[in-house]
């Protein structure tokens, strides 16, 4: 996609639209800022962004337990998916992800102009994201993010290159936006306003946007409009939902059912049947996550509870203790960009393994619940 000068209350804004991985976005960046001679550079960064960019180091500080017990490992696990699709295109071209921002900030630098960082805080558009999305929503954006990882194997420098019409997000998105059309919301249409909010504020006459080019029909369509920042920043609350506590009060009524018209030892029946069931496939959840034999155990001797009570879940305990056996060390979290370029690296790192260990768990306590609910209604009917 072409760069794009756009007049605007007698500054000039030139777009240009980037497709993050691929050289051609990087020289054209730098071309931009030597012909343009820019009095701001403004880059689709958000400060946390910004501040890992500079210091990369900064990921270590990383608190795995605190992500876990803030019930945002999933969330976590989503964004690792995404960044390792990004390294994966970018190990294949021989340019590392942002190259083409990390770029314009050091030209820009180096010649004197502004840096003006203009995206929203990435911690905000992921946290407005999953806490909107259902269950269902939710499991269809990892399915969705696991896919594009394989997907990134395929790709030639000129795919990429024609991404640039969308940029990786965008096209990423497509898909995921048809099971969950929140994901584009906030994604890609909530940030179009933000970005074109934030450089309506700057001051300065000739401003230089390095921006996904799948941003850039949305912020030109918006510059110049009212925007509220300050409401495309809150978090709202999560989506509330009662289908767990209506699927927990179901099982509660089976076996009461079955109590009632079969005796205590058909309701007993019934509740071996649950556990063993859940207990099972939290067990291998936990297996297939590589989790340490004792992160096995607490995964299987919680699920039966968990899985009746919306407000736990069996992944949370077994990611603790994990967490807890196999602390991550320093060097854990600086191979981690490196480790989540392949599949297998993501069970060899012990952070990412620590969060299969959740995201696996949960998995199988639902798929223990859905397969015990069906049997214990045959056992109910039969009687």
């Amino acid at each position: 996609m072409p760069s794009e000068i756009i007049n605007i209350n007698n500054r000039e804004i030139m777009l240009v639209g980037t497709a993050h991985v691929s050289q051609g976005s990087v020289d054209e960046v730098k071309a931009a800022i030597e012909s343009f001679k820019p009095d701001t550079v403004a880059v689709e960064l958000c400060k946390g962004r910004y501040d890992v960019m500079k210091n990369p180091a900064a990921w270590q500080e990383t608190d795995i337990v605190k992500v876990i017990k803030e019930k945002k490992a999933s969330l976590l696990f989503v964004n690792l998916l995404m960044a390792s699709f990004q390294r994966r295109v970018g190990a294949k071209l021989g340019i590392k992800p942002g190259e083409e921002m990390r770029v314009a900030i050091e030209d820009a630098e180096a010649a004197g102009i502004t840096v003006s960082l203009i995206d929203r805080g990435v911690q905000t558009t992921l946290q407005r994201t999953w806490n909107k999305l259902s269950f269902k929503e939710k499991f269809s954006l990892m399915f969705q993010s696991l896919i594009s990882i394989f997907g990134a194997e395929d790709l030639t420098e000129n795919d990429i290159e024609q991404l640039k019409e969308k940029d990786m997000l965008s096209a990423a998105l497509e898909e995921v936006a048809k099971k969950a059309p929140v994901v584009k919301k906030v994604i890609l249409d909530e940030r179009d306003s933000y970005m074109a909010g934030k450089l309506g504020l700057l001051e300065e006459k000739r401003i230089l946007a390095v921006i996904g080019a799948g941003h850039m029909e949305g912020i030109k369509a918006k510059l110049g409009t009212e925007i509220d920042l300050d409401a495309l920043d809150e978090v709202p609350p999560k989506k509330k939902g009662y289908g767990g506590w209506i699927f927990a009060g179901v099982i509660l009524l089976l076996v009461l059912a079955g109590v009632l018209k079969g005796g205590v030892g058909q309701g007993m029946q019934m509740v071996g049947i649950w556990a063993a069931s859940t207990m099972f496939f939290s067990a291998v959840g936990a297996l297939i996550a590589f989790g340490h034999p004792l992160t096995i155990l607490v995964a299987a001797v919680v699920s039966p509870l968990t899985a009746i009570h919306p407000a736990l879940a069996s992944g949370w305990f077994a990611g603790l203790t994990e967490a807890w056996l196999k602390k991550p060390k320093v060097s854990d979290f600086q191979t981690i960009h490196s480790d989540i370029e392949t599949m297998r690296g993501f069970w060899r790192n012990p952070i990412t393994r620590i969060l299969l260990v959740v995201i696996l768990t949960n998995m199988g306590t639902m798929f223990g619940s859905l397969i015990a609910m069906p049997i214990l209604t045959r056992i109910l009917l039969k009687h």
